[in-house]
């Protein structure tokens, strides 16, 4: 998930619980290394905003077949509970891969009911290689500086200036980090939440992640499945695509959304005078994208700058009304400001998007194989885009040092469990980044699991979000462990603004998909 300076509008994310003990049999997991076994020393970390945040740090080996070796360190923050009976550790992922958890702590805290949060220590973390943990990943700065190559390839010098730059990428990752990159992947930073756990002095601990997140947990749940009480997953990858065919199939979901939003646009004709047929204002639109490739806005938008700009607004509607001004007022009032002023909120690389796109790509690249041939790269990129040109191109440039990358990849695991406690998941079912037929080939995984539906919904993320039906849901499964397949509805689509700004942090969702960022 790329992270946006502009839309990090608030700390947020969710979490999972651990509740009263479980009737499956622990399991016997190795023994944990010799750094886990003294007790964190929490510090008071606190925010105007989170009073009682607190900090601490954990080693946990860099090789765990190898646990007497070179440690590492995570960067850890928690939120303790206030009841008198604890429900223990509740640990929460935003995703990513690359994504920072330790603002998720007190976000959890405060966006739970009361007497759900009081119940748990929420734990949020930096993944290996994330944030504030040691070391952190940075493979090269500039990556996405603008003005990029249009990522259409329509000529061969074109294709080979983006090959060039995404080679450069993977080479540099190699010489940089190369005593820890075979490292930094899902399974690593499964095994090091079971470190994790045992440091916290939990018999089992709770998870709740997003996108990434949920398999991120799948995999530590499958390791250690005697180690879960509570596993809460929302908007879920698909285990089987992991990652390729998983990208190719964003491709298509993330087309759809771009037409929901210029149908979006086009009911609003009286705001935006883009058009009422939503093909013509997806043929402007296009139409924009061909102008910039001569002439860039400000010096700064190209078309592959255009498509990180509006790429947010799969995977959150609240950008829509942001996003459809800046449309109108290039198109039709041939202003090019806005469209400036909405890629510096939506599509700018934030100075910190050097360690979490590092760390996406070095887990990807790492979790499992993808094609070294770029033949067929380019033919599952034509024939994708053929169909959905929006942004299977983009995102074949955003995730192609897999290519080059030089490390082995390893292969991932098959996550079928049939010993854990049942399972929450949430889904909604239009979702760009995690589309939905993860969520049921994930269900079909996890048995005993219970599938939540956000009928018509295309956010991604949607718990602790706004909707009330499916916020219940979550706490009353954190209460009792109890979970059923339901259907929500999905929230109103946002109101057209007046003017360009960014979405209120009040607004809905916008606190948590500030915090989830992209691409993951």
């Amino acid at each position: 998930m790329k992270k946006r300076a502009a839309v990090l509008l608030a700390i947020s994310t969710v979490a999972a619980a651990l509740t009263s003990p479980v009737t499956a049999a622990p399991a016997s997991p190795a023994p944990a290394s010799t750094a886990a076994q003294a007790a964190l020393r929490w510090t008071g970390c606190a925010t105007p905003r989170y009073p009682t945040l607190q900090c601490a740090s954990l080693e946990v080996p860099l090789d765990h077949d190898r646990p007497a070796g070179r440690t590492i360190t995570l960067a850890l923050t928690r939120v303790p509970h206030t009841a008198k009976t604890s429900q223990g550790p509740l640990l929460v992922n935003p995703g990513g891969p690359g994504g920072s958890g330790r603002a998720l702590a007190g976000f959890v805290a405060s966006a739970l009911p009361k007497d759900v949060a009081a119940q748990y220590d929420v734990i949020g973390f930096d993944p290996r290689g994330v944030g504030k943990s040691e070391p952190a990943l940075d493979c090269g700065s500039g990556h996405f500086s603008p003005v990029r190559p249009d990522s259409v390839p329509q000529d061969a010098a074109t294709e080979h200036a983006n090959l060039d730059r995404v080679r450069a990428f993977a080479e540099s990752c190699g010489a940089k980090h190369a005593d820890v990159l075979a490292h930094i992947g899902t399974v690593s930073a499964a095994r090091d939440i079971e470190v994790l756990r045992t440091a916290l002095g939990a018999e089992r601990i709770s998870y709740f992640g997003y996108s990434y997140g949920t398999y991120l947990g799948a995999v530590y749940a499958k390791l250690h499945p005697g180690r879960v009480h509570r596993l809460v997953l929302d908007s879920v990858v698909d285990p089987n695509g992991v990652w390729y065919q998983d990208n190719l199939a964003q491709d298509l979901a993330f087309d759809a959304r771009h037409k929901a939003f210029l149908a979006w646009v086009a009911r609003h004709d009286a705001t935006y005078r883009l058009g009422t047929d939503p093909a013509a204002v997806e043929a402007r639109w296009y139409a924009m994208r061909q102008a910039l490739r001569g002439t860039p806005a400000g010096g700064k938008v190209g078309p592959s700058e255009l498509e990180d700009t509006y790429m947010p607004g799969g995977y959150y509607n609240g950008y829509w009304p942001s996003l459809a001004e800046a449309f109108a007022a290039y198109t039709v009032k041939k202003d090019p400001k806005p469209l400036v002023a909405a890629y510096e909120r939506f599509g700018a690389v934030e100075p910190s998007a050097g360690n979490s796109y590092s760390v996406y790509t070095a887990v990807q690249c790492r979790d499992s194989a993808w094609p070294r041939d770029w033949n067929e790269w380019r033919a599952d990129m034509w024939r994708t885009h053929t169909k959905a040109p929006f942004m299977t191109w983009n995102n074949a440039w955003y995730n192609a040092p897999c290519a080059f990358w030089p490390t082995e990849p390893l292969q991932a695991p098959d996550v079928t469990n049939a010993d854990l406690p049942p399972a929450l998941l949430l889904q909604a079912t239009d979702d760009a980044a995690t589309p939905f037929d993860g969520a049921v080939s994930m269900r079909e995984k996890l048995s005993g699991s219970a599938l939540v539906v956000e009928e018509g919904g295309g956010n991604h993320g949607i718990a602790l979000s706004g909707n009330t039906c499916l916020d219940e849901k979550v706490a009353a499964y954190l209460r009792t462990g109890q979970a059923a397949d339901a259907t929500c509805p999905a929230q109103a689509d946002p109101r057209p603004t007046t003017a360009t700004r960014a979405v209120p942090s009040s607004a809905g969702g916008a606190a948590l998909h500030g915090l989830l960022g992209f691409r993951g």
